[in-house]
Parts: structure tokens; C-alpha cells; sequence
């Protein structure tokens, strides 16, 4: 079955990720979008999953890595670190698509993460996980499965609310998101559920004010 969203891969070499961090908000997103949904295709094309392609093994992080940018870009936040990795993975993905002939081994990226494996941002005052975050989700559930070790789901929220109101509503977004990854195949007894509030904002801010990045729950490995 051909796979006709793949991002050209002399576009995907002539754009680096310098040349991203230069385009507006909008523009950045149609880039990623781009990225995002060439490795959707690829990651749910069939002849793709069942064979042993290492196009598939980067697809999955290029999914990840871009839904993740998407994410920060959603709050008009323009996020280096997943950028650069979705420009990396999307181009190794389709280098291996321009030339499949060639059976290059690549190097699949390690499957347990020794920090942060996905961070899932939500609307203000909701606990309801995005659809823009179930590539996170469903690559994180996939890598957990093969860890072995246990993983932390960390709710959080900006400092809009009361104390009691946000430590609440952090928990329910942390079981939100272990919810589904179990869905997705990841084991209960792995993950650890845990809210912090307001307490641990990604971005300080003054009290009262709602700010996208510290609504969010991050998924990383515990050591």
C-alpha cells in the first residue's frame, strides 16, 4: 500500500530545524503538521507495520516528536528541543523511504527514555485529554510496554484556581491520561499516578494567572 503523505525527502533536507525556528507560529505549524501527518500514514500503513521496515520505527518518533511540537505550538510556544527531533526522525523516515531498495539498517531510537517520554497540555479548566495528543499517548504506551520499569504520570495546572480546586483537577487529568494508556496497551501495575497542582509550574508565573504550558501532565521514566 504507497504512503503518498510523506513530506519529498529534498524538502525535508533543505528545512532544517534552525530554518523552522525562523518561520512564524503558523507557518511552523503547517511544517509540523506536515511532518506530523506524513508519520501518521506511515505508522498505520499495513504492508508497513507487518514487514520489517525501519521506516516504521521511525515513524513512531517522528509521530511522537511532532505531536509533541504541536502541542507547544498550540500555546504559540515554539519548543527547540521536540522540533528538532521531528525534523530528525521525519527525515530518517523518509531517507529510508526515497531508497528502500538499499535495506539500510537504522538504528531504532531507544525505547525507554531516561527522562521526559511525552508532555500532554490541556484546555484551561479541563481534564479532557486532547485528540491532538493520542500520537503521544500511543507511542508512549508502546515504548512502556517493552520498559519494564516503572513510569510516572504526573498531573499538573496552572496557578488559576485555588489550591484544593487545582489539586483535584491535576489528578483527574494524570488518570485521564493513564486511562488511556492503558487503552493503548501499557500495563497498570507500571504506572504511577500523581498530581502536583499548581506547585510545580513548567513556566512561573504570578498567582491567578492561566498559562497553556503548566497545563499539562508529563509521562516520564521513574529511575
Amino acid at each position: 500500500m504507497a504512503v503518498t503523505a510523506a513530506i519529498p525527502v529534498a524538502a525535508a533536507a533543505q528545512t532544517s530545524a534552525n530554518d523552522l525556528m525562523a518561520m512564524s507560529v503558523n507557518e511552523l505549524n503547517g511544517e509540523i503538521g506536515q511532518r506530523y501527518n506524513a508519520a501518521l500514514a506511515l505508522s498505520t500503513d499495513n504492508g508497513t507495520v507487518s514487514a520489517d521496515d525501519p521506516r516504521y520505527v521511525w515513524a513512531l518518533q517522528a509521530k511522537a516528536q511532532c505531536g509533541i511540537a504541536l502541542g507547544f505550538l498550540k500555546s504559540n510556544t515554539k519548543d527547540p528541543v521536540s522540533i528538532g527531533k521531528c525534523v530528525d526522525a521525519a527525515a530518517r523516515m523518509n531517507a529510508s523511504l526515497a531508497a528502500p531498495e538499499a535495506q539500510v539498517v537504522v538504528a531504532p531510537p531507544a525505547v525507554c527514555p531516561d527522562t521526559i517520554a511525552g508532555i500532554i497540555f490541556f484546555e484551561w479548566d479541563s481534564a479532557e485529554v486532547p485528540e491532538s495528543a493520542m500520537a503521544t499517548i500511543q507511542s508512549a504506551a508502546q515504548s512502556i510496554a517493552t520498559c519494564g520499569k516503572t513510569i510516572s504520570v504526573a498531573g499538573h495546572t496552572d496557578r488559576s484556581g485555588s489550591d484544593g480546586y487545582n489539586d483535584a483537577l491535576a489528578r483527574r487529568r494524570a488518570e485521564a491520561v493513564a486511562q488511556l494508556l492503558v487503552a493503548q496497551g501499557a500495563s497498570s501495575n507500571s504506572l504511577e499516578v500523581s498530581s502536583y497542582g499548581e506547585r510545580e509550574p513548567k513556566v512561573p508565573t504570578a498567582d491567578g494567572e492561566r498559562t497553556p504550558q503548566n497545563r499539562r501532565v508529563e509521562i516520564s521514566v521513574k529511575n
